[in-house]
Parts: C-alpha cells; structure tokens; sequence
C-alpha cells in the first residue's frame, strides 16, 4: 500500500531520478537529513512500489561509434481486431522481446506504440517478421527511425 508522501520524499525521488548512483550520506545531504533518516525513507519508498528499480542508462549513440550498431524505431501498431483480449495477446508478445524498450496503448490512432533499439536493419526486418508480419491480427505498421536523440530523460515530474 502506498501511504502518504511529503516533500522530503518527494525531495528524495527527485534527486535519485537524476542519479540514483548517489551513496547514501550524498543523498541524505542533498536533501538536508540524517543518513538513517534517509536510508528508512529509501526503503519505504521501494517497498510500497514507488521506487520500481534503479538501472542504469546507457548511450545509444556512443554505443554505436564504439559497437559499430545500433538502430532505434518508433513504431506504430494498429490491430484489425481491437477487443481487450486481442490487445493483451500482442502486448504479451511484444513485451517479452527485448528488442522492445517501451510499449505504450495509444489512443486515437494506432493502438500501440513502441520503442525499439536493435543492432541495424536486418535485425529491424527480423523483429518486423518476428512481431508484426507473423500476427494475423496487425492490420498496420508504420516505422520511423530515429536519425538523432535530442533528449531522453526518463523522469517522472513531481510537482504537488
């Protein structure tokens, strides 16, 4: 259960959203209380659910320079048959790929998008056989494909 949370917390998850890196006495500075004080607070927040995970983000474009690959897509999906049952089985399949880093339901429009990061095009055409051309039930499919990142910040605004 999520209980209440005040601006300390808010404070707290502010801070990890921009680099959850931090030790602990850093973080606790940052936000102006004791280390155990924050510690507990850490722990409470990731135990009711509002702190999911800590990862760590990678540079798709340096990564790139440095591997030689990498091609990201945005993807738009429309079934022919919408109904909730229909929408959960291509959900389920398109999840379980890890060429897939988001998937979203849309609406209006297409009734997904996604976001796919693959290694160059013949992998791209594989994930398209793999996900879309296999699946009787997509009606349409429209790529673009990304030619430069201006920004990616995945944070959550927490304004009260």
């Amino acid at each position: 259960m999520i209980s209440e949370i005040d601006q300390t917390d808010i404070k707290l998850l502010e801070v990890l959203q921009d680099d959850a890196s931090l030790s602990n006495q850093a973080l606790a500075a940052r936000v102006h209380i004791s280390p155990p004080t924050c510690l507990r607070r850490i722990k409470r927040l990731q135990d009711t659910g509002l702190i999911e995970r800590e990862i760590a983000v990678l540079n798709p474009e340096k990564l790139a320079a440095a591997l030689g690959l990498g091609l990201t897509a945005l993807v738009e999906v429309t079934l022919d048959r919408q109904g909730a049952e229909h929408q959960q089985a291509f959900e389920s399949r398109v999840v379980a790929d890890d060429a897939v880093q988001q998937c979203y339901r849309v609406s209006p429009g297409p009734d997904f998008m996604l976001v796919v990061h693959v290694a160059d095009m013949p992998r791209y055409l594989a994930l398209a056989e793999r996900l879309f051309t296999s699946d009787a039930n997509v009606r349409n499919v429209k790529a673009f494909f990304s030619t430069k990142r201006s920004k990616f910040k995945p944070k959550v605004l927490l304004a009260l």
